[in-house]
Formats: C-alpha cells, structure tokens, sequence
C-alpha cells in the first residue's frame, strides 16, 4: 500500500522536527551554560549553586540566592543546595533554553550547514542571545513578575565576562547537538519513506 503526502504535509512534518531537535537541543545546551556559570560562582567564591537560585528569582525573592552568597563568603560553605529553589531555577533556565534553541533549530534546518559550521553559527546565534537577553529579555521579564534589581542586572551581578562566555557555550553546543539531531533526522527520513511505499 502506498501512502501519498502533499508538499504541506512533508513541510509541516520537517519544521516539526527542527523544533523539536533545535528544542531539545537547547536543553542539553542550557546545562553546559548552567555548569560553566556555576562553576565560576564556585570561583568567584558566591556559592556554587547561588545561580540556580538567582534565576529563580524572576518568580520569588533573592533571599535564598543572598543566603548562598553569604554561605559562601562568611561561612565558607560554598554548596549551600536549596532543592526547591535550586529544581524551579534550573526549570526556567532548561525552558529558556528550549525556547531559544526551537528557534535555531528552524534556522539551522534552512542552512544545511556541517557541524562545525553550525557550531560556529551558534556561537553567533549565541552571541545575540546574550544581547537579546541582557538588554530586553531579562528586564522586560524583571518588569513582568516585578522581580526586581536581581534579574534586571543580571549580567552586571554575575559578571560580563562571565555571562557573555556562557551564551557563547551556550551556542556552540546548541549548534553542534542541533547538527548531529538534523543530520540523524535526514537519514531516517529516508528509510521511513521506504517503509511507507510498502
């Protein structure tokens, strides 16, 4: 039995799966950007998980952030671990990934580009990000939940340098995961159609 499609059917069906590829690829992508920012409050003697909590902080309050920081720099208890604030913080920050890397996964479907390629074109895409989320996206939202200073300057309170470099990582791993699931995708493509003309 063979089985016809229409050319919106085969289109709809193809920006369906680069969003869901580029989806959860800004997931996996969302983690490494999440160690490196820990890894640097953990450096910078702020208390390791203190970004986690600062990101929750967009629906609550900065005092479990402040007690972090304070753990840290007084106390020298550098893993202060909250589980609920620490769970909600690394919830907004997988879904914000997500949502950015939905997007680049129909931009990198339209560029059929190797993997190198594209990871250099998410280091871009990366880039604007940062740009996108430090001069509108994280105050429109501080305006929004009315969360204040602490989500408003957020890239000024973790650091430039340090915020920049994590959307950096953020798009070089969003582009080579995104290129790996396009490429995967392409092949099974295919094969499934063979199996839907028998």
């Amino acid at each position: 039995m063979t089985r016809t499609t229409t050319p919106s059917s085969v289109g709809h069906s193809s920006l369906g799966r680069a969003v869901l590829i580029g989806a959860v690829a800004g997931v996996i992508a969302s983690l490494v950007m999440a160690m490196y920012a820990m890894i640097a409050a953990y450096a910078k003697d702020t208390g390791f998980f203190t970004p986690l909590y600062h990101i929750a902080s967009l629906v609550t309050n900065d005092a479990n952030m402040m007690k972090s920081m304070k753990a840290d720099q007084m106390n020298g208890d550098a893993f202060t671990f909250l589980f609920g604030p620490a769970v909600l913080g690394a919830m907004i920050h997988m879904m914000t990934g997500a949502m950015y890397g939905a997007v680049f996964g129909v931009i990198a479907s339209r560029l059929r580009l190797g993997l190198a390629a594209l990871a250099g074109v998410g280091m871009v895409y990366g880039f604007l990000v940062f740009v996108m989320s430090a001069y509108i996206g994280l105050p429109l939202a501080a305006a929004i939940f009315n969360s204040g200073d602490p989500i408003k300057n957020m890239a000024e309170m973790a650091g430039w340098g340090t915020f920049i470099i994590e959307h950096l990582m953020y798009g070089v791993a969003l582009g080579a995961l995104t290129a790996v699931g396009l490429a995967r995708s392409s092949t099974a493509l295919p094969a499934r159609a063979t199996v839907a003309q028998n």
